[in-house]
């Protein structure tokens, strides 16, 4: 089957499903996406000790970036008189920015919300700043991103259905206000193309997300949907049972982005769900500390039998570290301080999680069973 939708010049079509899953390309102005789809995320402009050429070559084909990151340092506009986010960072294919909503609210005592924005102290050198819908997306259009997201209020995972639906109802107001301020920016900057996607809040509320859905959708047209506010402390059944009440109401046609989300057993329980997009700092966070994705569960390459252990990191991958070097030389790269042991686990763990989703999708296509989910730990795991 082929399904295609456009909200130009960004189009979606979906080529087979299989269940709730589906196989597709979002189409952007920087490229085609094959979905499902993983995006590394370079919070400031970059992922974390990797050549954008390595990402790529890993399979990745979108990446996210951080607009609250990148507004306080080097400075939107600063990124916006060198060329845009593309040419600062060296990185041709397609982008999207998170618009700094979950990093705003996760500073607690340094913020405080009224129905307008957001005020809050920066963590880098406690100035004060303020973020409203329009500003934000002021901020968006100069990082010139191909998807952009709304400005939104994030609460903690288990938060009450009375917390829960007053965010949800005002990030639903923002959304309203960042529709208007994009249309603006887009309409006096015609050349720079862009998608606005809503997010989809409700913290583990059936009902409460499902009202959300359902105005969303009314408020567009739009070019994708993201789900947002899991990951931050519910169960991993809460976040599925999330996934699947949003499922029942939003839009068939167009991407749906669960934000945040990144393990590979998660990925897996995404993609049956019928999500499409999804990015997380787990890869090369945890590359950065010693642990490895595999396809035996999560390992940490500071063991100590892994000393004089000449086999490989997973036997099963076919990246660049594991077809190069033994478990005994980037255990000795990490117990020695060097940087390249961080750079090789990263790209490892990136090469993993580009590899699973390649593999769901092949199913997917395929009419064949899913890859199994590696365990989310093993025996001597961090």
């Amino acid at each position: 089957m082929t399904e295609t939708t456009a909200t130009a010049p960004f189009s979606f079509s979906v080529a087979a499903t299989a269940g709730r899953a589906r196989a597709g390309v979002f189409m952007t102005p920087h490229g085609p996406v094959e979905t499902p789809a993983f995006m590394p995320v370079g919070t400031l402009a970059t992922i974390k000790a990797l050549d954008p050429a390595e990402v790529h070559s890993a399979g990745a084909r979108m990446i996210l970036a951080n607009a609250y990151h990148l507004h306080l340092r080097p400075g939107d506009e600063v990124i916006r008189d060198l060329g845009g986010l593309h040419r600062f960072m060296g990185w041709d294919g397609p982008i999207v920015t998170d618009s700094g909503g979950f990093q705003v609210f996760s500073l607690e005592t340094l913020r405080t919300v009224d129905e307008d924005g957001v005020d809050f102290r920066s963590h880098l050198d406690g100035s004060r700043r303020r973020f409203t819908p329009e500003s934000v997306m002021r901020i968006e259009r100069n990082l010139g991103a191909d998807v952009i997201m709304q400005f939104d209020h994030v609460v903690p995972g288990q938060s009450s259905l009375d917390v829960a639906r007053d965010a949800s109802e005002r990030s639903i107001r923002w959304l309203v206000r960042c529709r208007d301020a994009f249309g603006r920016l887009s309409a006096d900057q015609p050349a720079l193309r862009q998608a606005l996607f809503p997010i989809v809040q409700g913290g583990i509320h059936t009902s409460v997300r499902q009202a959300a859905a359902q105005t969303i959708t009314g408020l567009g047209p739009w070019a994708g949907f993201g789900i947002g506010g899991l990951s931050v402390g519910e169960s991993k059944e809460d976040t599925y049972a999330m996934v699947d009440a949003v499922d029942e109401v939003l839009p068939r046609d167009r991407p749906r982005y669960l934000m945040g989300v990144g393990f590979p057993g998660d990925l897996l329980a995404g993609i049956q769900r019928g999500v499409d997009l999804f990015d997380c700092v787990a890869p090369t966070r945890m590359g950065r500390n010693g642990t490895a994705f595999t396809s035996a569960g999560r390992v940490n390459v500071r063991r100590a039998d892994f000393r004089d252990d000449a086999g490989p990191l997973d036997a099963e991958c076919g990246c660049s570290t594991c077809t190069r070097f033994s478990r005994a030389y980037i255990r000795h790269l990490f117990a020695a301080d060097e940087m390249l042991g961080p750079r090789l686990l990263s790209l490892h763990n990136v090469d993993f999680l580009m590899s699973l989703v390649r593999s769901a999708r092949a199913a997917i296509v395929a009419g064949t069973p899913f890859p199994a989910a590696p365990p989310d730990s093993a025996p001597g795991a961090a």
